[in-house]
């Protein structure tokens, strides 16, 4: 059973910054495959950033490139910094997991990953 907790979200204002983690309870984390995904109200989930097994590869969005760093430095932990914000980035921001996806070439499908977090919100105000 893979358990995500996502936190650090919270309101900031546009051009600022803000950090969200995942903490992943499982023995075998450096077996997964991590994903940032994030859903405004009345759209789909969309894929914001992916990290790879080792922690050297990663994957974004276009809107976010140059914006966002996704992270796994330390074990059972993943990071996605959030710097220069927009109000379009306002969103629940949800972290997932998945033992099957491969490092190369990774997914950015969110049916693709098994494991889930409850969500953070994150609001940017203009």
């Amino acid at each position: 059973q893979v358990q995500l907790v996502e936190s650090g979200g919270g309101l900031v204002q546009a051009g600022g910054s803000l950090r969200v983690s995942c903490e992943v309870s499982v023995r075998t984390f450096s077996r997964y495959f991590m994903g940032w995904f994030r859903q405004a109200p009345g759209k789909e989930r969309e894929f914001v950033a992916a990290i790879d097994r080792s922690g050297a590869t990663t994957y974004y969005e276009d809107s976010v490139k140059g914006r966002f760093t996704i992270s796994r430095p330390y074990m059972n932990t993943v990071y996605l910094q959030m710097n220069r914000l927009k109000p379009e980035d306002t969103a629940v921001y949800y972290c997932a997991a998945d033992y099957s996806i491969q490092d190369l070439p990774g997914s950015k499908d969110y049916t693709d990953y098994a494991n889930w977090g409850q969500g953070t919100q994150v609001t940017v105000s203009s």
